[in-house]
C-alpha cells in the first residue's frame, strides 16, 4: 500500500501509487472510496504475491472506514498469506492479519486483540529493521498500544520510529498518518501547538496527494485544536467531503453529526 512520491509540477493526485497505469487507477480509486473496484483490478494478478498483499490490504482498509466487507477481506488476506514466499511477504501478511484483527476490535465487531498482537509480534519476527513494510508495522504496533493497551508512551515511540522510516522512504501517505497520531498523543497531553502542527502537516499532505477519503478526518482533527470561526470552517469542509463520499468513514458520523444539527 505504498507508493513513490513524486511532484514536478505534475498532476498531486498522481504523486502516490503512479509506477503504472494500473497503480495510478487503483490509488485514485482508493482515494475516493472506491475499495472494491480497485481491488477488482488486482484480481487478475492474484497469484503474484506483491498484488494478492495489495488486494488485501484494500479490502481491509474498506473495513475500518465503512465498517463492512469483513468476509471479503479475511478471504483476500487468507489468499495473500498462501501465494507469500519469502520472510518479508509472510510478514507484510502478518502486518495486515494484525490490522484486520485490530480494526474488528476497534469498532466493536470482535475482540481480536489477542490475535492483533500476535500477528504483528510475528510480522516483527519476519520484517528486518530496515525492511521497506517497518515502517507500517511501527505505526500499526503504535496504535494498538495506543487504542488497545492504553499505553501511550508506548505508542509514541512506535509512532516516532514509524514517522522517521517514512520520512526515509519518502512514503508521504504514512507519513501523514505518524503526524496525525503523533498530533493526536500531544492534544492529549494537552500540547496544543504541537498537536495543531501535526494535524495541519497531515492534512496538508493527504490534499496533496489527492486522498480524498482520509481528508476529512484530517479536517475533522485540526477543527479540534482551532478556535472559532476557523474551527466551524474546518468542520463544514469535512462534512461537505463526508457526504460527497456517501458517509465514509462511518465512524466520523458521530463527530459531525452534532454539528450538522445544530
Amino acid at each position: 500500500m505504498s507508493g513513490s512520491e513524486s511532484r514536478g509540477g505534475e498532476d498531486p493526485s498522481l504523486a502516490y501509487g503512479k509506477e503504472s497505469p494500473v497503480e495510478t487507477a487503483i490509488w485514485r480509486l482508493r482515494s475516493r472510496g472506491c475499495w472494491t473496484d480497485a481491488a477488482a483490478l488486482l484480481a487478475p494478478h492474484a497469484a503474484e504475491p506483491a498484488a494478492a498483499l495489495e488486494r488485501a490490504a484494500l479490502l481491509i482498509e474498506r473495513c475500518l472506514y465503512t465498517e463492512q466487507g469483513w468476509a471479503d477481506a479475511e478471504e483476500a488476506l487468507r489468499a495473500a498469506e498462501a501465494v507469500a514466499r519469502t520472510d518479508e511477504e509472510r510478514g507484510a501478511a502478518a502486518c495486515e492479519r494484525g490490522y484486520l484483527a485490530y480494526a474488528s476490535t476497534l469498532l466493536g465487531v470482535r475482540d481480536r486483540a489477542d490475535e492483533a498482537r500476535m500477528a504483528l509480534g510475528r510480522a516483527a519476527a519476519l520484517i528486518s529493521p530496515s525492511g521497506e513494510g517497518r515502517p507500517l508495522l511501527d505505526l500499526r504496533r503504535g496504535l494498538i498500544a495506543q487504542n488497545l493497551g492504553d499505553s501511550p508512551q508506548a505508542a509514541r515511540a512506535a509512532y516516532r520510529r514509524a514517522h522517521a522510516g517514512a520520512a526515509a522512504q519518502g512514503d508521504s501517505l504514512l507519513l501523514s498518518s505518524t503526524w496525525r497520531h503523533l498530533a493526536g498523543l500531544a492534544l492529549r497531553e494537552g500540547e496544543l501547538a504541537e498537536a495543531r502542527h501535526g494535524f495541519a502537516e497531515s492534512l496538508r499532505i493527504r490534499e496533496e496527494l489527492g486522498y480524498l477519503v482520509g481528508t476529512a478526518p484530517a479536517l475533522t482533527a485540526l477543527a479540534t485544536t482551532e478556535t472559532e470561526p476557523e474551527a466551524g470552517r474546518l468542520r463544514a469542509e469535512a462534512r461537505r467531503l463526508f457526504r460527497l463520499l456517501g458517509g465514509v468513514p462511518t465512524w466520523l458520523a458521530s463527530q459531525l453529526t452534532p454539528q450538522t444539527a445544530a
